[in-house]
């Protein structure tokens, strides 16, 4: 077997031989097979020859081998490759979305190991073990026989779907049970009991390990929040992935109080405390990626409960026209957000991703020639170019203090964290009214909610028609998983359910829908990641004029709904016409009274 990073550096057609000596011996042969390699990709229609051609020019100049050139220019995909190799080379491709790795096989190859060479042991039988590779060749394969000590079986997959498979398979928490065990057995002297804060501050004690394995485990798994959570027996651990809370790992009640303790040590809390509530926040690495958690403690009946939320800042940030709103939607509030005053208004509950949203719009409004100010609890990302204040009711700094300092600041754009009350929001509003762009999240329902909220505050109904331009109503909902995504026949109660949430009357009982079947990349949950819904009111002259009468709930509905406004369950379910999400998911996600 030779390398396949030979075999796609070749090229189809005669080359400079300055460049590449004529071959002879072994070499005649490589190239010959350099050759197949292309001919096997045209014989599956996968290309052209004109195309090939075209592609075998471009590799003499970037160097680039063949197989990666063609990834890259989108002419193939990974899994095309990965099948078209397999061929070239005489060896079984595999679907790494349809077959997992088994436990046994992955703990014969270290995970460092794996990682640099994009290996993956898949299983072991009869004293051969199985191993999926991008890249086959007689080298690799003796230098996993020699890491492995086994008979080495090589099998081809794409290289994304590798990568992903080592992701799920080396799981950080496997190693959990090891530092428990050096814990009780730390613990069985009585004294132990006494000491458990400082043993939490040990930087070499089992329950740091187990810290630092929770959070590098959920930074894998995409995790906005990790819950530890006392129970009568044990301590339960959940990830929050996609807005969904799943069991991952279950502790010894006794080590409980060393976990949190050795977290809230991190985010400055008091240890000692563990009945009231209490805040923090820390900047950390974990796996070479930076993050910051914010700490949320609070007593139980069974002992105190902690909820971390991961903000990732090694992540890219998001701009506003990657949010998923439809091109209506993002044209309008594109529109409002570019006004050089007046007041745009963020709603949804908690998780929704407000501010993920008013990040994005911040970073499309930044400007040399705009003063942008914020005042946010916690500063969640911190812009380099942006002036953000963070709220410290400790030093006498809350939404209303920091606004109004901010007034003195010349700004030209305010963001507002949250508007909690009346005296936030009347000078919020007043900002608005005098020639500011202010930007802020409110917790409410819907669109429609939220801007009636001001006016449960107190605040003047004319007042609110004059200094709010719009309100934009959010959440997010699961996309099905594209590697497990399939067609199906919907039930009649979910057929229903679409046509009476505003899905097309054409529907039949024949149609068919798409969901997840579920899959190794996406835990078999048939989910990954999520898309936005958005529900968009805009202040015409209709609704300033209605809205200063104090109208009810139902009336600015029903004038929202004359004048275009789409609800957020309508907007869900065209997502489930495109193929996006799932009916069951819009049930669970958009739950509109």
């Amino acid at each position: 077997m030779v390398s396949a990073a030979q075999d796609t550096d070749a090229v189809r057609v005669p080359v400079d031989d300055e460049t590449v000596p004529t071959p002879s011996g072994d070499a005649a042969a490589t190239r010959d097979r350099r050759q197949f390699l292309g001919e096997i990709l045209v014989a599956r229609r996968l290309l052209t020859q004109e195309k090939l051609d075209n592609a075998l020019l471009k590799q003499r100049v970037s160097g680039k081998r063949l197989g990666a050139l063609l990834v890259d220019l989108g002419m193939i995909d990974e899994r095309d490759l990965a099948e078209a190799l397999g061929e070239h080379f005489g060896v079984a491709t595999i679907d790494l979305r349809r077959e997992a790795a088994e436990t046994d096989a992955v703990e014969r190859l270290p995970e460092g190991a794996a990682r640099s060479l994009l290996a993956l042991p898949l299983r072991l039988a009869e004293g051969i073990l199985v191993v999926a590779v991008a890249d086959p060749s007689d080298q690799l394969m003796s230098e996993l026989s020699a890491l492995t000590r086994l008979d080495v079986e090589l099998v081809v997959a794409a290289t994304t779907d590798i990568r992903r498979a080592i992701d799920q398979s080396y799981r950080a928490l496997a190693a959990v049970d090891r530092h428990v065990d050096a814990f009780e057995a730390a613990n069985t002297d009585r004294r132990a009991q006494q000491t458990s804060a400082s043993v939490a501050v040990d930087e070499n004690a089992p329950v740091v390990q187990v810290v630092n394995l929770v959070l590098a485990q959920a930074l894998r798994d995409r995790a906005s929040d990790v819950h530890i959570e006392p129970m009568d027996a044990l301590v339960r651990v959940r990830y929050r992935i996609d807005g969904v809370l799943h069991d991952v790992l279950s502790l010894p009640a006794e080590m409980g109080a060393a976990v949190i303790s050795r977290l809230k040590v991190l985010a400055g809390m008091n240890i000692v405390e563990r009945r009231k509530a209490q805040d923090g926040q820390v900047a950390m690495d974990v796996e070479g990626r930076a993050i910051d958690l914010r700490v949320a403690s609070t007593g139980t009946v069974a002992g105190e409960k902690l909820v971390l939320r991961v903000l990732d800042k090694s992540r890219p940030q998001f701009r506003l026209s990657e949010l998923g709103m439809p091109p209506d939607t993002y044209r309008v509030f594109g529109e409002l957000v570019r006004s050089p005053y007046g007041m745009v208004i963020c709603a949804g509950p908690t998780g929704s991703g407000k501010t993920t949203s008013l990040y994005a719009t911040l970073s499309e409004l930044n400007a040399p020639e705009r003063n942008i100010m914020t005042i946010e609890d916690p500063v969640e990302y911190v812009f380099p170019s942006i002036n953000q204040i963070q709220i410290n009711e400790a030093a006498g700094v809350t939404f209303a203090t920091g606004l109004r300092s901010i007034l003195r600041q010349d700004p030209d754009v305010i963001l507002v964290g949250e508007i909690r009350d009346e005296e936030t929001a009347r000078i919020a509003i007043q900002s608005a009214l005098t020639g500011h762009l202010v930007l802020s999240t409110l917790h409410a329902t819907d669109a429609t909610s939220a801007l009636l909220r001001f006016l449960d505050m107190g605040i003047e109904p004319f007042v609110v028609s004059s200094a709010v331009t719009g309100v934009i109503s959010q959440r997010l909902i699961r996309r099905i998983c594209d590697q497990c995504r399939v067609q199906y026949r919907p039930t009649t109660d979910e057929l229903d359910f679409y046509v009476d949430a505003g899905g097309t009357r054409k529907v039949t009982r024949n149609s068919r829908f798409w969901r997840g079947e579920g899959c190794t990349f996406c835990s078999n949950t048939g989910f990954q990641d999520r898309v936005g819904v958005y529900e968009l009111l805009r202040m015409t002259p209709e609704m300033k004029q209605l809205v200063a009468q104090r109208p009810t709930h139902q009336d600015v509905r029903d004038l929202a709904a004359e004048q275009g406004t789409r609800t957020l369950r309508e907007e869900a379910v065209r997502l489930v016409g495109d193929g996006v999400t799932t009916v069951a998911e819009v049930v669970r996600g958009i739950h509109i009274l």
